[in-house]
């Protein structure tokens, strides 16, 4: 086994800059070593990873982590070697990343609730692996990891319990994205919410997350499924992916439009934008006996403000989804099972391919909010 391999990386070294990003120094491209994986761990060759807001919240400090910091966390790669007791991954394996790094022993995760590990969550606090420290150094400086994956790296050192394995026909730029934006999406919607058919749905915010949501309720039968963002491209993108209403929230009085295009309220509201105001805009719009679903991860400063007598006199539910209260080695399969069917079209999400001399600007454009899923090619871009 190799003692140490060099990579470059994406490192984050402080926290709170504000776009734009380009030319900047907050993020820079390193070269960095990176040691060989321990007990539980895998060397994995980052194909393709996807820029996600929860990338952005960590740069501009509104989800704070410890810096330095190789950054990224949606990915999919080749496992170029496993390190001791792995027996069930091999190299050459491809495999998605997932956020959550599950121990498999916590209480949530022996509940079947791995999205909520106790103990990946301790990793990914401290920005440590769940084995414990870090696995990417230069001289006598450690770097912290993003979410147990830090995929924006030529390679990383993952715990076994960050990936699934997934046939070698999945495309990289596919698979990546199946490991946040799609699980965190559909599953919000199919295993949060719960969406039936004929149940009429609403989301707001139509990044990575929220497009995924539109095509989750889509394909659960939900009818009308109505789409609520301020860009007209991604409205757009959502109509052709399932949505049978749009709403552009910068022109309409949103509320009135959802609660119109719904027949009073919608059973299920989506936020899966991250903000305080858009959380009280859709229970606002979440009909009696509705669930509103918390997807987006707003600053932890922010609080919300809800008519708290609605909860219990019309009988509302309010709910957290994190990671769409996924259970990846059972869902990622399932959703690979519908793209290989052609009834979940995660390719759509794509809206552009980039370097790693690319990555800052692409951050800006993320800012703006008009991309939806850029990839980070480290080593190539197609």
């Amino acid at each position: 086994m190799t003692a140490t391999f060099e990579t470059r990386a994406a490192v984050l070294w402080r926290l709170g800059d504000e776009p734009p990003y380009a030319g900047g120094d907050a993020l820079t491209v390193e070269s960095l070593t990176l040691a060989a994986p321990g007990a539980g761990e895998l060397l994995v060759r980052i194909e393709a990873a996807g820029l996600c807001h929860s990338d952005l919240s960590v740069i501009n400090g509104s989800r704070p982590r410890p810096t330095p910091m190789v950054l990224g966390h949606e990915a999919a790669g080749v496992v170029e070697e496993v390190g001791p007791g792995v027996i069930d991954v091999a190299p050459g394996d491809h495999v998605v990343m997932t956020f959550v790094p599950s121990c498999g022993h916590c209480t949530e995760c022996a509940a079947g609730r791995p999205a909520m590990c106790s103990v990946g969550a301790a990793a990914n606090g401290s920005g440590t692996l769940v084995a414990g420290g870090t696995r990417f150094g230069r001289g006598p400086e450690a770097f912290a990891h993003h979410l147990g994956v830090s995929a924006f790296a030529e390679r990383t050192v993952v715990s076994r319990g960050s990936v699934v394995v997934v046939p070698d026909s999945v495309p990289f730029d596919v698979a990546a994205m199946l490991g946040c934006a799609v699980l965190t999406g559909f599953g919000a919607a199919v295993n949060t919410a719960g969406v039936r058919p004929g149940e009429s749905v609403v989301v707001f915010g139509l990044g990575g997350v929220g497009l995924s949501a539109v095509m989750a309720a889509a394909l659960a039968g939900a009818y009308p499924v109505v789409a609520v963002d301020t860009v007209a491209d991604k409205l757009d993108l959502a109509a052709a992916l399932g949505a049978t209403s749009v709403v552009d929230a910068g022109a309409d009085d949103v509320v009135a439009a959802v609660r119109d295009a719904t027949g009073g309220g919608a059973d299920h509201a989506l936020e899966c934008v991250g903000s305080a105001r858009v959380l009280e805009t859709a229970f606002a719009v979440t009909a009696r006996g509705g669930t509103t679903v918390a997807v987006g991860l707003p600053d932890p400063s922010h609080r919300a403000e809800l008519p708290a007598v609605q909860l219990t006199g019309e009988g509302r539910v309010l709910r957290g989804s994190y990671m769409g209260s996924a259970a990846p080695a059972r869902d990622i399969p399932r959703l690979i099972r519908l793209w290989e069917a052609g009834r979940l079209p995660v390719e759509r999400l794509r809206t552009g391919d980039i370097g790693f001399d690319g990555l800052a600007g692409a951050f800006d454009e993320l800012a703006t909010g008009r991309a939806v899923r850029q990839l980070l090619h480290p080593v190539t871009v197609p």
